[in-house]
């Protein structure tokens, strides 16, 4: 991909998951890459041991803007200017609004949308001063449409989508583009939290069939396109939100097709 090669990249939540696979992808694009996040973990100190000058971690909690403010000194010392942002720092969680605790609609909310708004905060005066630069959110395809029982997450993933668009209605005129990936469901550690617990064995199944492709995404898959936006050959799109989804979101399965002879 054009464009990436000495960019400073600053991954929220990019010790595992979707995150982690967009680390890896952006130093093989030749990027550098400072992870903020609550930890590492083996899989990110295994790419920052294997390159030492183009891989950092500033241990954040994104709902602590002292703490993310301590991380931008820490990325311009070991890196420099950050010329890109991607926001993958999330939880899930939720409930029924009913029967969800008081607690998990806040808790939600600061992680997966607040530290959304605090990362971009603290990156974009580097943006601007240089008058480029490359937001890409993490949103959902829960940011899209609705799904059983996730109100606190699914409110917190609409809200990064309309948030993205206000970033690159506001910061455009200066050269930063921002852009939100909308993934379905992809293998991750969340997933595995989720999917892998008692009783949702049908509910895995069921949900995977949903996916036009057949399957559940991968994280690598999110990777290359969250590399797409950040890079030259998206330098003509901002203020969208592209779903990664594996066709979720074109359109309900009812089985006409399968009685069709194309199961």
């Amino acid at each position: 991909m054009q464009g990436l090669e000495g960019q400073v990249v600053v991954v929220t939540g990019g010790g595992s998951g979707i995150g982690l696979a967009a680390a890896e992808r952006l130093v093989a694009e030749g990027a550098h890459v400072a992870s903020w996040d609550v930890a590492s973990t083996a899989a990110f100190d295994q790419l920052a041991e294997a390159n030492p000058d183009a891989v950092s971690h500033s241990t954040v909690d994104v709902r602590d803007a002292d703490a993310i403010e301590a991380a931008v000194g820490d990325t311009h010392d070991s890196l420099g200017p950050i010329t890109g942002l991607v926001t993958a720092a999330g939880e899930a969680g939720g409930g029924p609004v009913h029967s969800a605790a008081e607690t998990e609609w806040p808790r939600v909310i600061d992680i997966n949308l607040t530290g959304t708004f605090l990362s971009a905060k603290a990156v974009l005066p580097d943006m601007i001063e240089a008058r480029g630069g490359s937001i890409v959110t993490i949103a959902s395809v829960e940011g899209l449409e609705g799904a059983e029982g996730g109100s606190a997450y699914n409110a917190s993933k609409a809200g990064v989508v309309n948030l993205t668009r206000n970033l690159a209605m506001d910061y455009g005129r200066l050269g930063v583009r921002s852009n939100a990936v909308c993934p379905g469901f992809i293998e991750t550690p969340m997933f595995d939290s989720v999917f892998n617990s008692g009783g949702m064995a049908e509910v895995r199944s069921k949900v995977e069939a949903q996916h036009k492709l057949g399957r559940f995404g991968r994280a690598d898959e999110l990777g290359a396109a969250i590399c797409f936006l950040l890079s030259d050959d998206a330098s003509f799109i901002s203020g969208v939100a592209l779903p990664v989804d594996g066709g979720y979101t074109a359109g309900h399965s009812l089985g006409i097709v399968e009685m069709m002879g194309l199961g």
